[in-house]
């Protein structure tokens, strides 16, 4: 058994350095492909039809009855008001690549429902005596791709270890990891540092495996708050990774469906919402999943005429600022949103900026303390793009723990930084 296993192991390793690939075609160059590669969103009718799936339960199928009001209200809002939040972009977005024949799996400590029961891909039948799961995205069609969905334990090291080598061994499929908080992602980190960032520049191996990684500060503390965003931008190198942390159900939908339709694969990293989850403006338009695409940076929705002040931001906050705004009046301060943190869009963000042709200040806001979220990543990379302003930092001070174990504390502070933005604060350190 040893020697026919080392055997195996030498052919692959001879057929790795093959110039030529065993189908007889000459090997693609290395550098045949492009950040900028756009995909091609999916038809509205092929949504549709994933809609009705998604919100018809089966004849004798005796759902639970809040699960069928949570469908109903899905529904509703998509009839009446024409959006749908985040799980529901996030389920037509899966369903989508489903019919596009692209398999998905996706996997995490509480998946299936969905930690903060915003998901709920398989149904349980409530008056059954043998438990019968229905999961509707595995009943798109009958010769449909395969759809899997595992609430796995609680082994953040085994269970990423695991997804992985699946990535790696059916690239064609759209691999998910989900921490059921975003700091548990410590588990993994041996996993994380040596092969999800490393592998492409070690062994030139490729995978497409996506982390899924609530974060947001709401006060739920220390191990319940961060996803360690700042670690996972200090890992970024040479085009090794993608890390991003979107606003909008379409940013999420379109930023998946990216992942699969583009001609190259790099691993994806995601800031995942709690709070935004439903939140009554994070919503997109029904009709806008159909068009467009996925933007790294998402200008002012409000945009003033002449703003004095220009405050960059990622995630969640954005919300919190705008509704401070909107409180005061405020025809002074414009908001951007950098939606992908690497690669880097420094072009973009370059344009932007100079299109705010009054601004005379421009400040980074956040709600991680300093040392951690984008602060620094973002501070280097401001600074060389020699824009003509010195960028300020508005957020929390230096911290040891990722959040404060007080939820007090963490309101006071959290409006603290919100006035400071808004205040017309150069720069702020909140907490000294």
């Amino acid at each position: 058994m040893r020697a026919e296993r080392r055997a195996e192991l030498k052919t692959a390793l001879q057929k790795s350095r093959a110039p030529v690939p065993s189908n007889g075609k000459p090997a693609a160059p290395v550098n045949a492909w492009s950040w900028d590669e756009r995909v091609p969103a999916p038809p509205q009718d092929m949504l549709r039809s994933v809609v009705r799936t998604l919100t018809t339960v089966p004849e004798g199928f005796h759902i639970h009855p809040k699960l069928k009001r949570i469908i109903e209200e899905k529904k509703a809002k998509l009839e009446k008001e024409g959006t749908v939040d985040w799980a529901f972009a996030e389920s037509l977005a899966f369903g989508s690549l489903i019919l596009e024949g692209v398999p998905m799996r996706l996997s995490g400590q509480d998946s299936a429902r969905g930690t903060f029961s915003q998901r709920h891909l398989v149904w349980w039948d409530a008056e059954s005596l043998v438990p019968l799961p229905y999961t509707p995205l595995a009943n798109l069609k009958p010769d449909q791709e395969q759809f899997s969905v595992y609430d796995s334990p609680l082994s953040e090291y085994s269970v990423l270890g695991f997804e992985y080598g699946f990535s790696l061994g059916r690239p064609r499929a759209l691999v998910m990891w989900e921490a059921q908080f975003g700091d548990f992602s410590n588990g993994g980190q041996v996993i994380i540092d040596n092969y999800v960032v490393a592998a492409e520049a070690k062994w030139g191996t490729t995978s497409g495996l996506v982390l899924l990684l609530p974060h947001g500060f709401e006060g739920q503390g220390p191990e319940h708050s961060s996803a360690h965003l700042e670690r996972f931008l200090m890992l970024c190198a040479k085009d090794n990774i993608q890390v991003c942390n979107c606003t909008t159900p379409g940013q999420y939908f379109h930023l998946l469906r990216r992942q699969m339709k583009r001609s190259f694969k790099k691993p994806l990293v995601v800031m995942t919402p709690k709070s935004l989850l439903r939140h009554p403006r994070a919503v997109t338009p029904f009709a806008d999943l159909s068009r467009g695409g996925f933007e790294e940076i998402l200008d002012d929705p409000a945009r003033p005429a002449a703003p004095q002040r220009l405050l960059l931001c990622s995630g969640k906050i954005f919300y919190d600022l705008l509704a401070e705004r909107e409180k005061r009046g405020d025809p002074s301060t414009a908001i951007v949103r950098i939606e992908q943190l690497y690669p880097f869009p420094e072009k973009k963000l370059a344009g932007l900026i100079s299109s705010y042709t009054s601004v005379s200040d421009v400040a980074w806001v956040q709600e991680e303390p300093r040392n951690r979220g984008a602060w620094l990543f973002m501070k280097e990379r401001l600074e060389r793009m020699q824009h003509g302003f010195r960028v300020g930092y508005i957020g929390r001070e230096e911290a040891a723990s990722p959040a404060t174990g007080s939820h007090a504390r963490h309101e006071r502070e959290q409006r603290q930084v919100i006035d400071a933005a808004l205040a017309g604060d150069r720069a702020a350190v909140i907490g000294k």
